[in-house]
């Protein structure tokens, strides 16, 4: 599975506007719904489920990352946004440390082999700590959908 075929490029938000985890959180599944990946009917309880999730064990998962999720019956395939923000957000992580850039994953409930699938890459990408260096710097959409590319050809690896 490659990254790129997981992320929403219309759901990448390289100035996140949210400053605390549950607008962040909010601003993530807008962006999912602004881009027809989600039904905007399902708005508040897409971000009830995430931040219920949140509440089981934050999804910060140290390094300036987390990657929220969430398992949906009315999702058809996976899809995920990205938010970056430049001040960092309080998501609770492991090590204490502000978050700048968020995945946030939305699975069929029905797949859970391929929610492992895309939680793997996401977070094999992640741990590189050059991918998480230019993700942070990322202007644009386009920046960020090039590092994706970039990702996927495994160009970075150490």
């Amino acid at each position: 599975m490659k990254l790129k075929s997981i992320i929403t490029p219309k759901a990448i938000v390289t100035s996140l506007d949210a400053t605390e985890r549950d607008a962040v959180v909010a601003e993530l599944v807008d962006a999912l719904i602004d881009s027809g990946s989600a039904d905007a009917s399902l708005r508040e309880e897409l971000i009830a489920m995430v931040l219920e999730r949140e509440q089981k064990g934050s999804t910060g998962f140290g390094r300036g990352v987390a990657v929220p999720h969430v398992k949906h019956p009315s999702a058809s395939s996976i899809h995920a946004a990205i938010g970056l923000s430049q001040a960092g957000v309080d998501f609770n992580a492991l090590d204490r440390q502000p978050v700048y850039s968020i995945f946030l994953l939305l699975s069929p409930a029905d797949s859970p082999e391929e929610h492992l699938q895309a939680m793997e890459v996401i977070f094999k990408n992640l741990s590189q700590e050059t991918f998480r260096k230019f993700l942070r710097q990322a202007d644009s959409a386009d920046d960020v959908l090039t590092l994706l590319d970039e990702a996927d050809s495994h160009q970075y690896t150490g």
